[in-house]
């Protein structure tokens, strides 16, 4: 393999869509000024660290925005203020993003409790369970008598109930149905452990945090009486979801944050925080010079952690015009970004990255947003592309949760908080969307 083919492959690596980065990564850039200064740290961090209470938060955006990533650091900032802080993406081992459930959730954090707290005697948690274990074993795939099992065992047990939760669909109702006539007694074995585990903390560590990622893929599913499994989790279960004796975060779905219940979310837990796309383009569909040259900043730092001389204008990109039809494509939003980036990356032996491989990158991304557009939304999306506002209702939400409708907010001269939308400019590209679109021209 030449020493060009090596760089490439580390180059096309380095924009991985699916892998946050930690805390601390050289090819982390701040776009704080170009999301309407929105500060995680501030906004929920400071929350949690000034709060004589245990709160419960939400963290909203649109799926690939980098709320992973902000989450990290938000992780890494309240331990360094003396905080234990548990973390899980609960789409990984926990939940199915297309059959979840509240219970589901209240499992996923007991188990990352058990598991991340294990200098705590997890007795309550494992009584409660021994208590079912009858009914549940067979769940779990297992004929193990549970009091013949070592403490570590039992956590493992209930590791694998979780488990199966997730993998074996056929399980799952089961697992529910066993599960959800007891879900305040579990909260309450749980709130016991936590007790436990607050006085074994280290001296001069403030409370436990626990933060549940990717529970805003959870995909909408609308129930005959009109309601849908974002209400019956967030809203008929917030009770639930906020008695845990913690500190709790976790992610919701973006189009709930702005459907009809978003009055119900704010009374509930107070205002969401919403990580919004990064502005590259002003509403009048201009270049937004601070936000434009943000994501040019998220290529750079990526490709300089494998070469630092590297010119992003003549060597990685052929030429200005390739690199700015790149960063104007994704929108602003960066998993858009590092998909187009290795998609381009991949129809190459060798930099530069050309115009050619960079329109084929689009083709291929634009196509999966085509085939997310049903017939009558493209009207929708013209409207939204002339208005740059949404309508509060079904057809818009579900937009905005397949990210064909993306936020953007920033402050004007008068330092107000301005919130606009527009459609993702892969779909400006469609033919059926230009067609209807000239229809709403003057």
């Amino acid at each position: 393999m030449t020493q060009a083919s090596d760089l490439l492959d580390n180059i096309y690596n380095a924009f991985d869509p699916f892998r946050p980065l930690p805390p601390g990564h050289p090819a982390y850039v701040d776009c704080t000024e170009v999301r309407g200064d929105g500060d995680i740290l501030v906004n929920l961090g400071n929350q949690i660290r000034r709060s004589k209470r245990m709160t419960c938060q939400l963290y909203a955006g649109h799926r690939g925005a980098g709320k992973s990533t902000e989450l990290l650091r938000l992780k890494e900032y309240l331990k360094k203020q003396n905080f234990c802080v548990v973390y899980f993406a609960a789409d990984e081992e926990d939940i199915d993003p297309e059959d979840a459930q509240y219970t589901d959730i209240l499992l996923a954090c007991t188990r990352h409790l058990l598991e991340d707290l294990k200098g705590t005697t997890p007795q309550p948690v494992l009584n409660w369970l021994k208590d079912r274990w009858q009914e549940l074993k067979d769940l779990a795939l297992t004929k193990i008598e549970f009091d013949t099992l070592s403490v570590e065992a039992q956590i493992s047990q209930f590791s694998k109930l979780t488990a199966n939760l997730r993998a074996v669909p056929s399980l799952r109702a089961k697992i529910r149905e066993q599960i959800n006539p007891h879900t305040v007694t579990l909260i309450k074995a749980l709130n016991e452990f936590i007790a436990e585990a607050k006085k074994k903390l280290p001296s001069g560590c403030n409370h436990i945090v626990v933060i549940a990622d990717n529970l805003d893929r959870i995909v909408p599913i609308t129930k005959e009486d009109g309601r849908t499994n974002h209400d019956e989790i967030f809203l008929d279960r917030s009770e639930q979801l906020q008695a845990l004796d913690c500190h709790l975060i976790y992610t919701v779905p973006i189009s709930m944050v702005y459907s009809n219940r978003a009055v119900d979310l704010k009374d509930t837990y107070s205002d969401p925080e919403i990580l919004p796309m990064i502005m590259v383009q002003t509403p009048e569909g201009k270049i937004y010079e601070s936000g434009f040259k943000k994501i040019q900043e998220v290529i750079d730092r990526r490709v300089k952690l494998f070469d630092p001389n590297l010119s992003l204008e003549t060597e990685v990109f052929d030429s200005q015009d390739t690199l700015e039809r790149i960063c104007l494509m994704s929108g602003g939003h960066v998993r858009n970004l590092l998909l187009l980036m290795q998609e381009a990356i991949n129809r190459l032996d060798t930099l530069p990255i050309t115009a050619q491989a960079v329109q084929k990158a689009i083709t291929r991304v634009r196509d999966t947003y085509r085939r997310n557009v049903e017939h009558d939304e493209w009207s929708i999306l013209a409207t939204v592309s002339k208005s740059k506002q949404i309508l509060n209702d079904s057809q818009h939400r579900k937009l905005l949760f397949n990210r064909c409708i993306l936020e953007y907010r920033y402050f004007d001269n008068e330092e107000e908080m301005q919130c606009w939308y527009d459609v993702h400019p892969l779909i400006k590209e469609i033919k059926e969307f230009k067609q209807v679109l000239a229809k709403l021209e003057p």
